[in-house]
């Protein structure tokens, strides 16, 4: 440098360290000042515009702002080469250092191109710039020094070269200029969204501070803070993050990835052909199966990588943030490096105060660099997260609308469900932690080098017990990880079980079952409840090592440090910086475990995906489309079809031609490919040979119709414009009119999911509506007449499907069962075990006498059209979901007129509420509905009662929880049990502080080497004496906490199931299950779980936080006059955050619910979708919904990034009090003191960060106390047993029922279901109960078991008035065989007989009466036979003899028939009735009949007219009387 400098020296160590006003020798501040800055623009200007080159944003106007910049640049330039010019003219006169000439060139260069990038940044649309920012930050500090050397030189009169002194003014006024411009933000560019969305992200806008402090997200925090935040507050979703962006990318670099892998193995496939083909060619018929056979011994080597595509969709973005990550890991390491200076700085007498200055300056620089590089690797890394769930998403949702039925049958919808919610969810947690693979390494390595560097060897010692803690935390991490999987089983039984007791909670009320099943759930809790013990031991013993671990690490260093040596004393800057740097260690020691196992669990979950993504998908060609001159509109020619390719083909040697316009009719029995034949016609079957066209679109009605939880009218027009004229025509002829006028909101009905709230037949018309709507030009109707009555079957048929209807001259192919009709189509199709057996008009196979003639005799005439096996062929096809993926919303029983009814006034209350009728009567409802609930929700929400999470975010209160709440939760852990866990945390910190003082006196006495030596002992011992206590604290708080949190989950569980067990039976009518459902896993999870861990963490900070407080202020006390303002600070930030960030995770969970809900319907529809071509519509709803989510996702994610700048910024802020006062108390401190202070300070920023977090967790998730507690709170029914009144042990025993004007409604509120019935049975009477739907049948029953209470009136059964005695006492002496049979999973014995009151003979005897003996004796189990979920392993029929042998066990004297419907076979119906009629002879009989000939014989009929009484007297009385009995006896072909 000598040279450069010419004569002046380069650096002078008196004039610059050791004095009170430093300065810098001019020759340094113009080489090494100046060229900084511009050595970093040079450095970083090719990548940054080879960036802006491939990204452009589009163009910005100029501006003034940009006019001043750009001239300001120029000015700048001239400035710096008037210095130069100025040094040529000087040259002639005496001799220059080259230094003269080198920098003011160099400048110049800089500021031409710092100019340069202003301009291109504006034509590439870049409003504001971090690369030009940090370029004049560097220009303005690097111009201080010199700035105020001049200054000095001046004041002492001594400017030489007054030009360079001005042009040096000049050129620091202009850079200050820049720096300040630069914090302005240019408008955006032209055409951007921004200037056309509604409710932009300000981050596309925010300049380059802003977007390091995440200032911009400030406005919503506040938005937040004042009112809850709702769905139109949140900012749209920055487009890179979109669904549109972002899927795409992912499925471009997938395809390439399946493209290689299909060229490598044709490469293979033409290899191997070849091969057998040549010396072998008499056996070329083999070589096809040995392809076959070498392809799949090659296929697991090469499935497309989806791994790859992953990596080269989202890996460059993602490597950004691990550029972040590893600049803040090496920032990390420079503070221990200050403290070392700043504990020497403390032990020199005689060194200048500025260099303790600046020394806790640059500390604070360094923790503020490294808090805004850290943040924003995070947020590279959620976004690289949040878009991979996205772009997984999207693939799967697109992938499961074209894989083929054989990939459909090897994953459940649930599991596809599980794809989409938890393995995309692992791939974004991942992201946040996996830079920690070679981070934790990288950050382990630097600790231990500079602890070598401080203690030499004796470090090892500290880390063979770091490496002796990793196996003892492993092995507590695999044994919990055994619980965690015990106890899930033990959960996912209890739910299940729980399920079917809701589901069944009705079955249980009748026969007076609930005290059996509670005692089923507790057995389970309690397994639970012990499992949940062991766990919580475990991770006290691991919080233990956790917070241990540094202390022992540090205690076994020291130890051995001094003893290993005489001459080794331990003084404050070896102790204190060893024990930061221990500190730093104990992150990624903690975390390489954690990052891991979820690489693990990533990999797993990467398997399943990719192998979904692979299935193969159908083809297109299957069915030719193409418009070609025909008269057939259907052709298939010898087509052979198979639902997999490795099945038997379903269909062989079909050949069907369907002239256009015609109407062909498609019959068979059961099973014998009538559905099949329609898939295969929709290209849903694999296409074994033969040729498939259609002409035209296709209208599709499945078997079982499928319905989107929308509108009715969405349903309807799917996709379709709206047209009034065509639309009203659509419902007259599907016989939709008259439902219409029931619907709570008419057409715009929100429909459940699975179209919970209509019944099978509205569901099967509105498919038919749909159908009709579209105005295809070939239908396909598949059995559409089977689920509705035959009157309305036979309107259907008139209007719509058959010659005269509204699809005369479109080409229709009708399955049916329904003889009825046969006479009326153009030409019939027999199949008959997937082969066409005959075909031709009615006419010509009557004739033919084969076997259509037979199928007829078999359904003679007089039978029903309905036909229900075949529903359980497709039982199995719809799998019902998990309950992790969504809550079953089982339909409650869809043909029982009372439920349904009930479901229709509760919709009807509902839509009064939303539609604001305005008539007295519902206004009073609606005020009354709405003070029942508590929390402010809109009625929109409430319309959609089967939305799972809708109703989430409507019982979740918003703003903050209430104090009660807490106090809740603390009485059920025991409030003296609370206040001991808060009392050995605080001794527990207190023993911390203990052990951390004891060492700061302990390096004190490193001054004197003697006395050190001789009570190293001493020392040692209280040392570890106090860190063991604090350890063995620890786990004792942390077991009693564990203790308390089990009880606590013991006694909300116990009152919650209590209560739900004691509830009456209009609750579970009028709350979806999966309301229900949620409270018993979701809310007990959190109370079992994340609520005590989330308080463990929360005390552990809490105190942690206090005692730095408390250390700092205690050595410096002068610190006590900071920390009010900076708590301040820190409370309003953190009520901010906490407001802001509880609502997004609300509004997050309440968006989330609809994608999966939305998925699994999807697949349900999948065919109905391919049939209509709606593909890409769903696939951009989809998107759509997924987007909703991200939208409340993403500014969660930046509300903890946010929250982290600002927090880690008090941090620093406390670092840097501690140091200055520090430095202020010089001489009163004792090193020692001044290390602890320090290091106590430097660890406080993460706690102050995670208590916050802990704050707003605990917020949330003590809202599951709320929630179950307000459940276990709901208005209970009648006592179950009441002493005094108990009726004798044999009543009833005549069986006399008696109604004396009785009257009652469903709920209060709404109107009278039986008005004023008064009638008397006598004992052993048979009666008969008809009338039409919604008359009020099934109540009678309801009456009698008291499900439903009177409003005015009363019964009596021999004389006891019912309403007298306990629930149990009444509904334990009466029987009913209801109309859907309920099982439950269990055995079959525990179906019969839940209390085991009767002998194993009793119950053979009942099956034997009952007609299962010979099912039962032929199974291996015999009466131990599992029964799964809802009985699906039985058949129908099965189940209701079960039913019925449930009867014959307990045989009371009264006897209730709720008679089923459709769901059994002419055959066991009759079955039924003989037995009913031998065994039940003596017995009061009342049967609610929907066939009549099954009551045509009983003493006497009641027919009921809108609750009341119309008929009552013997059948032949009623016939003859010719009144509603006879009319409808005439229907029914019996008069």
């Amino acid at each position: 440098m000598e040279h450069v400098c010419g004569h002046k020296p380069f650096w002078e160590a008196n004039l610059t360290l050791y004095t009170e006003l430093p300065d810098l020798p001019e020759c340094f501040q113009l080489s090494v000042l100046s060229w900084i800055p511009c050595i970093y623009l040079w450095l970083v200007s090719p990548l940054y515009l080879f960036y802006l080159k491939r990204n452009n944003k589009g163009y910005i106007m100029m501006s003034i702002l940009n006019r001043v910049k750009t001239v300001i640049g120029f000015v700048l330039w001239i400035v710096c080469w008037t210095d130069l010019f100025a040094s040529f003219h000087e040259m002639k006169e005496k001799d220059i250092p080259p230094i003269y000439f080198i920098t003011p060139l160099i400048v110049g260069m800089t500021m031409l191109l710092a100019t340069f990038i202003i301009q291109f940044e504006r034509l590439r649309g870049v409003q504001s710039s971090g690369v030009l920012f940090i370029f004049w930050t560097l220009s303005v500090l690097c111009a201080i020094v010199p700035f105020r050397s001049k200054i000095m030189h001046a004041s002492k009169g001594e400017i030489e070269d007054k030009l360079r002194f001005t042009t040096f003014y000049v050129y620091f006024g202009l850079t200050l200029v820049e720096l300040i411009l630069s914090c302005f933000n240019e408008k955006p560019p032209l055409f951007s969204s921004m200037v056309t969305d509604p409710n932009p992200c300000p981050e596309s806008a925010a300049g380059f501070l802003s977007r390091m402090t995440f200032w911009w997200f400030t406005s919503m925090a506040i938005k937040g803070y004042k009112s809850p935040l709702e769905t139109k507050d949140l900012w749209s979703l920055n487009k890179q993050d979109s669904s549109e962006m972002v899927v795409p990318k992912l499925l471009r670099e997938w395809e390439v990835e399946k493209s290689k892998t299909q060229s490598i193995e044709q490469d293979v496939n033409g290899q191997a052909v070849y091969s057998k083909a040549g010396p072998e060619t008499n056996h070329v018929e083999v070589s096809p199966e040995e392809v076959e056979v070498l392809l799949s011994s090659q296929k697991d080597s090469h499935q497309p990588s989806f791994l790859r595509a992953l990596l080269k969709a989202f890996g460059p973005y993602f490597l950004i943030g691990s550029g972040f990550k590893l600049l803040q890991d090496l920032i990390t390491f420079i503070n221990p490096q200050l403290l070392r200076m700043l504990i020497e700085f403390t032990k020199q007498t005689g060194a200048p105060s500025w260099w303790g200055f600046s020394l806790a300056f640059m500390m604070f620089g360094c923790a503020l660099l490294q808090t805004l590089i850290l943040h924003q690797h995070f947020q590279y890394c959620f976004v690289t997260g949040m878009r991979l769930r996205t772009a997984i998403i999207g693939a799967i949702y697109r992938k499961s609308l074209v894989i083929t039925n054989e990939a459909k049958r090897s994953c459940t919808v649930g599991e596809v469900v599980n794809l989409m919610s938890v393995d995309a969810q692992r791939f974004m947690d991942l992201t946040t932690f996996l830079n920690m693979l070679w981070s934790a390494p990288l950050q382990i390595i630097l600790a231990l080098l500079f602890l070598w560097q401080t203690l030499g060897p004796s470090v090892l010692a500290g880390v063979a017990v770091m490496i002796l803690l990793i196996p003892f935390n492993a092995v507590i991490a695999m044994k919990t990880r055994a619980y965690q999987v015990e106890q899930m089983q033990y959960k996912d039984a209890r739910i299940k079980l729980m399920n079917e007791i809701l589901n069944g909670m009705k079955v249980l009320k009748l026969y007076a079952w609930e005290v059996s099943f509670k005692e089923k759930v507790l057995q389970i809790r309690q397994k639970e409840l012990n499992v949940l013990r062991k766990t919580a031991y475990l991770s006290a013993l691991s919080t233990m090592a956790w917070t241990s671990a540094p202390f022992l690490v540090a205690l076994t260093t020291f130890a051995v440090y001094v003893s290993v040596d005489k001459s080794n004393v331990l003084d404050a800057e070896k102790a204190f910086v060893s024990l930061s740097l221990f500190n730093i260690l104990r992150f990624p020691l903690n975390m390489l475990p954690q990052v891991i196992s979820s690489l693990v669990q990533a990999s797993v979950s990467l398997k399943r995906i990719q192998e979904f993504l692979s299935h193969n998908e159908l083809d297109p060609d299957n069915v030719d489309k193409k418009p070609a001159p025909s008269d057939y509109a259907v052709t298939v020619v010898n087509g052979k079809f198979s639902w997999a390719k490795k099945d038997p083909p379903a269909l062989h040697n079909i050949n069907v031609m369907v002239p256009q316009g015609s109407l062909l009719a498609v019959v068979g029995h059961v099973g014998c490919g009538k559905s099949s034949l329609v898939s295969a016609l929709l290209g849903e079957m694999e296409k074994l040979e033969g040729h498939i066209s259609i002409r035209g679109s296709v209208a599709y009605v499945p078997q079982q119709a499928w319905i989107q939880n929308a509108t009715l009218r969405d349903n309807i027009l799917f996709g379709r414009p709206y047209v009034e004229q065509k639309y009203r025509c659509v419902l007259e002829a599907c016989a939709l009119t008259p439902d219409l006028e029931v619907l709570p909101g008419g057409d715009l009905t929100e429909i459940g999911e699975k179209g919970i709230n209509l019944s099978g037949g509205q569901r099967q018309r509105v498919s038919l509506a749909r159908a009709l709507y579209s105005e295809a030009d070939v239908y396909l109707l598949d059995d559409p007449l089977s689920a509705v009555d035959a009157h309305v079957a036979k309107h259907i048929f008139d209007n719509v499907i058959g010659p005269e209807g509204a699809l005369r001259g479109k080409t229709r192919l009708l399955v049916t069962h329904g003889i009825s009709f046969l006479p009326q189509v153009d030409n019939i199709v027999v199949l008959v075990e997937g082969m066409v057996s005959e075909m031709g008009s009615y006419q010509d196979l009557l004739k033919q006498n084969g076997a259509f003639a037979e199928f007829l005799r078999n359904y003679s005439l007089e039978d029903i059209v309905e036909d229900d096996e075949v529903t359980e062929v497709l039982i199995d096809e719809e799998e019902s979901f998990p309950d992790d993926a969504l809550s079953n919303h089982t339909d409650m029983v869809d043909n029982e007129p009372a439920v349904n009814e009930a479901r229709r006034q509760f919709m009807r209350q509902i839509s009064i509420m939303s539609n604001d009728v305005e008539n007295p009567k519902t206004k009073s409802i609606r005020k009354r509905r709405c003070s029942e609930r508590r929390h402010g929700e809109t009625p929109q929400e409430k319309k959609e009662p089967k939305v799972e999470k809708l109703i989430q975010a409507e019982a979740a209160e918003t703003g903050r929880v209430k104090f009660k709440v807490y106090w809740e939760y603390t009485k059920a852990v025991g409030p003296l049990l609370s206040f001991f866990i808060c009392f050995l945390y605080a001794s527990q910190s207190a023993a911390a502080i203990g052990a951390n003082i004891w060492l700061s006196q302990w390096t004190n006495d490193s001054r004197d080497a003697v006395t050190a030596q001789e009570k190293v002992h001493m020392r040692v011992g209280v040392y570890a004496a106090l860190g063991i206590a604090q350890g063995i604290l620890v786990m004792f708080s942390a077991f009693t906490l564990a203790m308390g949190k089990i009880q606590a989950a013991r006694k909300l569980h116990q009152g919650l199931l209590d209560n739900k067990f004691h509830t009456p039976q209009a609750f579970f009518d009028t709350t979806p299950i999966g309301r229900i459902i949620n409270r018993f896993s979701k809310d007990i999870y959190v109370i079992d779980e994340a609520l005590p861990s989330t308080i463990l963490m929360f005390l552990g900070t809490f105190f942690a936080s206090v005692s730095t407080m408390i250390v700092i202020v205690s050595s410096t006390p002068i610190f006590a006059v900071v920390v009010v303002p900076l708590a301040l600070v820190y409370f309003f930030v953190q009520r901010f955050y906490v407001a802001t960030s509880r609502q997004l995770k609300r509004l997050e969970s309440v968006s989330r619910s609809p994608i999966y809900s939305h998925f699994s319907e999807t697949i349900t529809g999948t065919s109905v979708i391919r049939a209509y071509g709606r593909n890409s519509a769903f696939v951009l709803l989809s998107d759509m919904k997924v987007d909703e989510n991200q939208k409340s996702y993403y500014p969660g994610i930046v509300s903890n990034r946010w929250l982290g700048v600002r927090i880690e910024f008090i941090g620093n802020c406390i670092v840097l009090f501690a140091a200055v006062f520090a430095v202020l108390g010089k001489e009163s401190l004792s090193p020692g003191l001044v290390g602890l202070s320090v290091s106590y300070a430097l660890q406080v920023t993460m706690s102050l960060n995670w208590m916050v977090r802990m704050t707003s967790d605990l917020e949330s998730n003590i809202v599951a106390v709320e929630r179950v507690k307000e459940y276990s709170e709901t208005p209970s029914e009648a006592p179950w047993e009441v002493e005094d009144k108990k009726p004798p042990t044999d009543w009833p025993s005549q069986g006399n029922v008696e109604f004396v004007d009785y009257s009652v409604r469903y709920r209060e509120g709404l109107d009278l279901v039986l008005r004023n019935i008064s009638l008397k049975v006598k004992g052993g009477e048979k009666i008969g109960i008809v009338g039409r739907t919604g008359a009020g049948k099934s109540s009678m029953t309801l009456c009698l078991f008291r499900l439903l209470e009177a409003a005015a009136g009363e019964i009596a059964i021999d004389e006891v008035k019912i309403k007298e005695i306990g629930l149990h006492d009444l509904r334990s002496k009466l029987t009913i065989i209801p109309q859907e049979p309920v099982l439950f999973s269990g055995t079959l014995r525990m179906n019969l007989d839940p209390f085991e009151k009767y002998s194993d003979d009793d119950v053979w005897n009942a099956l034997r009466l009952s007609h299962l003996h010979k099912f039962v004796s032929s199974q291996p189990a015999k009466l131990t036979l599992e029964c799964s979920e809802g009985g699906e392993n039985l058949s129908v029929g099965q189940r209701q003899l079960v039913c019925l042998a449930r009867a014959l066990l307990r045989k009371t004297r009264i006897l209730i028939l709720d008679e089923a419907t459709a769901a059994i076979d002419l055959e066991t119906d009759d079955l039924i009735q003989s037995t009913i009629r031998t065994q039940f002879e003596d017995c009061t009989v009342f049967t609610i009949a929907h066939r009549l000939n099954t009551i045509m014989d009983y003493t006497r009929i009641l027919v009921l007219d809108k609750g009341q009484i119309a008929e009552f007297d013997t059948p032949v009385n009623l016939i003859a009387q010719k009144g509603i009995f006879y009319s409808m006896a005439k229907d029914a072909g019996l008069a």
